[in-house]
């Protein structure tokens, strides 16, 4: 399964398996709501902090798998195996903004 990054998609395995990710316009409009951000800017500056909780990344993630079209709840994201560990979670996130905003957002949340 490939990740077309220009589409902002990037690919992580996740449970042992290959999923893809991607933070559509739909995805950032429901992590605005869950964020309580008014705005796509707004948004950007809060993860451009680079201090994310695990309930964020939680967040995050879950987003990126609807966003490329899984039907998967936040709390099924929250029991999921990351490769890397927790880390290897953050590291998918600071990649997945990455893809959504531009390289702006740091690396190592």
């Amino acid at each position: 399964m490939a990740a077309n990054r220009r589409r902002g998609e990037v690919s992580a395995m996740i449970d042992g398996r290959e999923r893809v990710l991607c933070l559509t316009l739909g995805a950032l409009a429901e992590l605005e709501d869950a964020f309580g951000e008014e705005d796509i800017g707004a948004l950007a500056r809060r993860f451009g902090t680079g201090a994310l909780s695990a309930r964020d990344i939680v967040r995050v993630v879950a987003a990126g798998l609807r966003g490329a079209g899984e039907t998967i709840a936040d709390s099924d994201v929250a029991a999921m195996r990351f490769e890397g560990g927790a880390a290897g979670a953050a590291a998918l996130v600071a990649d997945l903004l990455g893809a959504a905003f531009g390289e702006a957002v740091p690396a190592n949340p």
